[in-house]
């Protein structure tokens, strides 16, 4: 027989629930704007109906209901979403570090402009042909030293500049490197709090949301794999776990765990001493080759390394900045001996007047000046190169050829102004004139610049629109929260209202029957 106080039951249970729903309403409301909250909602279930399937069963009509209750509070989340977001923030990183980085380069190297190197070589070639004009006038003599000085102190320039930038990456990358190891630590932190909840059948939502914006913070400085494993115990159905992620290798070989139920795994950059580049990787003793490293995805770390230096598959240095230092290098070293051997070749003003006078150099090593630029290393020389000292004495600049040195002569000036413009220098795998492949590095960094900055603008623009389908899904709109709060409401009052209809029905009942007939 069914109890006389079951609709009270069945009434308080009413209350309960959408008390615990307008609860769970006010705590979404609150972190409405709180930075990775997951809005909440109350599942609601039936109690089990009255009476129970058995054999004594009281032989009723049929089962009738005993009310509700809040089977579970969960997150409104769409983990295929959180994947994707993953992916494209992981995008951004990469391009939007890359495209900062390569900012600089183009700020530095300054072309086109009044200040550039190309600039600076025009004029120089320009002083030269004004000297071939008049090659006895010592004004003219005094502007090409000058242009000359200019020439090797934009030289400088430009590979202190890089070089100094190039430690910033440096610097950029350790903090990098403990960023990812802070957040892979605090989300072992998180995991290990999880592990704790879980098995007595809750559901740890806010540390849900905890670890999911620190997952989303790790995905933009690396590549990773996310996987759940169950903390067992009481855990419910719908509870997540604890997570591994993985970093994967290249082609998805050699997997390495960054954060799984051991713990936290610590990484660490390795460089190569001789080159000054990023050698590997080694994440809590396992070592990746940093080609594996790049070949696994992108990310705000790999921009770092790619626009820093790293050794190649080839034992070889590479990277943005790398490539345009050695490229100065190599310009400034070829450059100027080539215009020694050429320079050499005339006759100074001087040496008309003294066949005795050898024509000196006309640049030099500035930590070995007296050394011949064919026998020294030409790593770094961008920074080293200057004028020759000897040049202080304007007599010694060889404008004259040997067949027939007369002061009037003018030969050699014009063979050194084609130094500039039309001979040929052995750069890279071809030669190519002074001016021509300078031209061809600036076109290829503005090409590489441009590049960044369209995939950064395109890598923003998918991230924004997957964060707005997540947060459709995920996100609190007050709107619709106020709804269901009013909806909850209503259905309180409701549940209130038929406590007072059962008191009155047991009013009637207590005090009502039993007195007909006195």
């Amino acid at each position: 027989m069914r109890s006389t106080f079951m609709g009270l039951e069945t009434a308080k249970r009413g209350m309960y629930t959408q008390q615990g729903a307008l609860y769970t309403t006010g705590h979404n409301i609150a972190n409405a704007n709180t930075p990775g909250y997951t809005r909440q909602r109350v599942n609601f279930a039936q109690t089990e109906p009255y009476p129970a399937p058995s054999m004594n069963r009281p032989q009723i009509p049929g089962q009738i209901g005993t009310g509700v209750e809040a089977g579970s509070i969960q997150r409104v989340r769409d983990s295929f979403l959180d994947t994707q977001y993953r992916g494209e923030n992981n995008k951004l990183g990469y391009w939007d570090t890359k495209m900062e980085a390569m900012k600089k380069m183009e700020e530095v190297m300054n072309e086109p402009s009044d200040s550039g190197l190309s600039k600076t070589m025009d004029m120089f070639w320009q002083s030269l042909q004004d000297l071939a004009v008049n090659p006895t006038n010592s004004g003219a003599r005094s502007v090409v030293r000058q242009r000359g000085i200019a020439v090797a102190e934009t030289f400088n320039y430009l590979s202190s500049s890089l070089t100094s930038v190039r430690n910033d990456l440096k610097n950029e990358l350790s903090v990098s490197e403990t960023q990812v190891n802070s957040l892979t630590r605090q989300i072992d932190n998180i995991n290990k709090q999880i592990a704790e909840v879980e098995p007595h059948g809750y559901l740890p939502n806010d540390l849900y949301d905890e670890r999911d914006r620190l997952i989303d913070e790790l995905s933009k400085q690396v590549t990773i794999k996310t996987s759940y494993q169950s903390n067992g115990g009481g855990s419910s159905a719908m509870a997540e776990g604890s997570v591994t992620i993985t970093l994967v290798g290249k082609d998805g070989k050699n997997p390495v765990n960054l954060v799984d139920k051991s713990g936290a795994k610590e990484l660490t950059l390795s460089f190569n001493g001789d080159q000054n580049t990023v050698d590997s990787v080694t994440i809590d003793g396992e070592t990746m080759s940093i080609n594996d490293f790049l070949a696994q995805g992108e990310g705000k770390l790999k921009a770092l390394v790619d626009t820093y230096g790293h050794v190649n598959e080839e034992g070889k240095a590479a990277g943005s900045y790398v490539s345009m230092l050695n490229e100065l290098d190599s310009m400034a070293y070829e450059f100027a001996k080539a215009f020694n051997i050429q320079h050499q070749e005339g006759v100074s003003p001087e040496g008309i007047e003294d066949p005795a006078v050898e024509t000196p150099k006309f640049f030099q090593d500035a930590k070995n000046p007296s050394a011949d630029l064919g026998t020294i290393d030409k790593v770094g020389f961008a920074q080293r190169i200057q004028i020759a000292d000897e040049l202080s004495n304007l007599d010694l600049i060889a404008t004259s050829g040997k067949d027939n040195p007369t002061l009037g002569d003018a030969s050699n000036v014009l063979a050194l102004a084609n130094i500039i413009t039309t001979t040929k220098l052995p750069y890279g795998e071809k030669e190519s004139s002074f001016q021509g492949h300078f031209e061809s590095l600036i076109g290829k960094m503005a090409v590489e610049s441009q590049e960044s900055m369209r995939l950064a603008n395109n890598s923003q623009v998918l991230r924004s629109a997957v964060d707005e389908r997540r947060m459709s899904v995920s996100g609190v709109s007050l709107d619709e929260e106020m709804t269901d709060m009013i909806k909850f409401q209503h259905a309180y009052n409701a549940s209130a209202r038929m406590i007072t209809l059962q008191d009155e029905m047991l009013d009637k009942i207590i005090n009502g029957m039993g007195t007909v007939g006195r």
